[in-house]
């Protein structure tokens, strides 16, 4: 099997265990294939894997330790006095100093109000999202059962139990004092979903996964794909035309895909050329709806990042968005070539962020595009640019060679 030659100094992890044929999960955002390919490249005793299996190894080991976390942990109370009902405040929303009790909050684009993190629901459900993956991913790889326990432990408080579940939905996410009880915009809280998808999707085989475990997961995912489908704030995210917009339709199709639901998701990826990728990335590549932000090479990778992700989706109903472009050149592979240069930390960027982006971001898209769009220059930058792995990296864990 060839790599790519960043994927020489890092490749991806496998399973070690000997006699037992590679089951081909059924992953979302990683790819699969990837994922069968590396681990018997292990199973045949890769030296190379050594440095990133014990990467994973020591972070899911860490995971272990971690007390599960639940909706019931919050100090804080959404507006329905249901303490199962997921609540957070919008981050860049702080008191109006000119008011004596500071309400209503005004806006402070890109800087962060401590407070809005304290006694909320939202780091961590993303914690738990990205530790089910990473436990998922350690379970596939080295089938040591206690990943796959732990994994469904958490899955099980935070969405299961009765006395902890949340409830399926997130009418009161990101909620603003003075103006709000939650928003549309707070569903981009959700787009975790896709790691917790890809992950449960590794523990299909263990026993530490059940049927009825499996069972009662799809009840509350079809619960909240049908609030996030139908939802004034479903509706309303939707139609938002930056990163908000395109991080709806990636969690969305995810969902639509692990439901079985095959050709909604099709129906929705159909949609991404006209209403993604015309309306928000110019001729020249650049993303005006993310550059306007004061984070505005940290938004442009994070809208890029789930054009991407969606693109990736699409694969699995043969949808392709890489291929698309507008006749004036609006296209993922523009919007790509734009930011690529930027992947050399000695390169200005162009705008006065407020606070500098982890370049490092662009490592995955440069991954991805050249199985996609033949540009020498994405490979090139891509190997010389690569570091060393770092932990909870998961894109390299399925990235093998697209030739």
């Amino acid at each position: 099997m060839r790599f790519s030659i960043p994927m020489l100094v890092v490749l991806t992890l496998v399973c070690p265990c000997k006699g037992r044929a590679a089951e081909t999960p059924r992953t979302l955002a990683l790819r699969s294939a990837g994922l069968v390919a590396t681990r018997a490249e292990l199973a045949r005793g890769d030296p190379r894997l050594a440095v990133p299996l014990s990467l994973l190894r020591a972070e899911a080991d860490q995971l272990l330790e971690l007390r599960p976390a639940s909706v019931m942990d919050k100090s804080g109370l959404a507006a329905s006095a249901d303490r199962h009902d997921y609540f957070s405040f919008a981050p860049y929303w702080w008191p109006d100093p000119k008011k004596a009790n500071g309400l209503p909050y005004i806006r402070d684009d890109g800087k962060v109000n401590p407070d809005s993190k304290k006694g909320t629901d939202s780091a961590a459900l993303a914690r738990t999202c990205h530790a089910i993956e990473t436990l998922g991913l350690a379970y596939y790889f080295t089938r040591e059962p206690r990943y796959a326990l732990k994994a469904a432990t958490l899955t099980r408080v935070w969405f299961l139990d009765p006395a902890t579940r949340m409830n399926p939905n997130l009418q009161h996410a990101q909620a603003i004092p003075g103006i709000n009880d939650g928003r549309g915009i707070g569903i981009i809280e959700s787009r975790h979903f896709i790691e917790l998808l890809d992950g449960l999707a590794l523990l299909t085989d263990s026993p530490a996964w059940t049927k009825p475990d499996a069972e009662a997961m799809t009840a509350w995912l079809t619960l909240y794909y049908g609030w996030l489908t139908t939802s004034k704030h479903g509706q309303d995210e939707a139609a938002e035309q930056n990163n908000h917009g395109s991080w709806y339709d990636a969690q969305t199709v995810a969902l639509a895909l692990a439901l079985g639901r095959r050709e909604e998701a099709k129906t929705l990826l159909a949609t991404a050329p006209a209403n993604r990728i015309a309306v928000q990335i110019e001729p020249d590549g650049r993303q005006p709806r993310e550059l306007a932000r004061t984070k505005a090479l940290d938004y442009s990778l994070f809208n890029l990042t789930a054009l991407v992700t969606l693109a990736r989706l699409g694969e699995h109903v043969g949808v392709e968005l890489w291929n698309f472009s507008t006749t004036d050149g609006r296209s993922l592979t523009a919007a790509l070539r734009y930011l690529a240069p930027y992947a050399d930390p000695a390169r200005a960027w162009p705008k006065a962020d407020i606070k500098a982006a982890d370049r490092a971001r662009l490592l995955p898209l440069l991954q991805e595009a050249p199985r996609h769009a033949a540009n020498a220059e994405f490979r090139a930058l891509l190997e010389k640019f690569d570091r060393a792995p770092q932990p909870g990296e998961h894109w390299r864990f399925a990235a093998s060679s697209p030739h």
